[in-house]
């Protein structure tokens, strides 16, 4: 029996073409993508969490959806349905290519020196990297959805396709990576 998410999608067939980010997200086949908490325990235990049980983590981040993962699970298999009759193309797949176009790959950090602080332009680790594009993509779905007549699963695909094409006009999470980097290349 051939495994695949939320008996749907085949993540077999999904590429991560970005090198750096290859062992950072997993697809591996899983049908529900819950662990409940298994891989919290260690550090950077999270790497082998299935990449869209971290999207729908990283959802679950306001007030009124804390602890809802089932929710949340509902509105990830929701968007990748909307995902799949937009683009013709495999969810995870978008997912994955979203995820490598919303990563920043140069940040600031401050430092203090004799008194002065300064930004200074910084490489991003590949796990933060990942991090902060699921966080970018939840939060602009989540802001997209505010005071909007779209479900929220709706702006959760809206979010992932147009981060996926790099649109910096539409997407929020590509548009904070370009201010994050911008930044960092005036701190060199």
């Amino acid at each position: 029996m051939e495994i695949k998410l939320f008996n749907r999608w085949d993540t077999t067939e999904v590429v991560v073409r970005d090198p750096s980010l290859r062992s950072y997200i997993n697809i591996r086949p899983i049908i529900v993508p819950h662990t409940a908490g298994r891989n919290t325990k260690k550090m950077f235990d999270k790497v082998k969490m299935n990449i869209v049980e971290r999207l729908a983590n990283n959802l679950m981040r306001r007030e009124q959806n804390t602890g809802k993962k089932h929710k949340a699970l509902k509105t990830v298999e929701e968007a990748f349905e909307i995902i799949e009759k937009r683009t013709k193309k495999n969810p995870v797949q978008v997912l994955v290519e979203a995820l490598e176009n919303a990563g920043p790959r140069e940040e600031t950090t401050r430092i203090s020196y004799g008194g002065i602080t300064f930004l200074q332009s910084v490489d991003v680790s590949p796990s933060r990297r990942l991090d902060i594009a699921l966080r970018n993509i939840a939060l602009g779905a989540q802001y997209a959805a505010r005071r909007n007549k779209k479900s929220f699963a709706e702006c959760l695909a809206d979010e992932i396709i147009y981060a996926a094409k790099g649109d910096i006009q539409r997407s929020y999470a590509v548009r904070k990576k370009e201010e994050k980097e911008r930044v960092a290349e005036s701190a060199r």
